[in-house]
């Protein structure tokens, strides 16, 4: 799902992340889920976005986390 609705593109908001033939970047629907704002909140504010499209970029915020990350060592 998440490739069919998020592009990234150098040319497109500073090469952010986005919800396909948008400038909506997805941390903005990120952090307004984040912040307490409904699916129908969202859908109220971009006309022109989908549920599919909210869907997909938790789906793509979800896939960031899953990068593997080494802890530093404390010993030096």
């Amino acid at each position: 799902m998440m490739n069919e609705r998020i592009s990234v593109n150098p040319n497109v908001y500073h090469g952010q992340a986005c919800i396909k033939g948008t400038r909506i970047p997805v941390h903005q629907i990120i952090r307004m889920l984040a912040s307490g704002d409904s699916f129908e909140d969202l859908l109220g504010e971009y006309p022109t976005l989908k549920r599919e499209d909210i869907l997909a970029c938790l789906d793509y915020a979800a896939s960031l986390t899953e990068e593997q990350v080494s802890p530093f060592s404390e010993e030096l």
